[in-house]
């Protein structure tokens, strides 16, 4: 994946985390963190291994954990 395509795949992913963070109004605090903490451990996952589904889908597993516990 060349780097082109890995910045698209974030700055597409950083848009649908914003706009979908938009519908959480009626979300707990602990239910917008574990949200947050899943979008952010996409990206952050996504980016440090190129894009790799299996580097995103981890970093949204161990973000949402983290932000669960954090929004506690």
């Amino acid at each position: 994946m060349n780097r082109f395509t890995a910045k698209s795949l974030t700055t597409s992913l950083v848009l649908v985390c914003a706009l979908s963070m938009t519908a959480c109004s009626s979300m707990s605090t602990r239910d917008k963190s574990t949200a947050v903490g899943a979008g952010i451990g996409a990206v952050t996952g996504a980016v440090l291994t190129g894009g790799s589904a299996w580097g995103t889908v981890g970093g949204a597993a161990v973000g949402g954990v983290i932000g669960n516990q954090v929004g506690k």
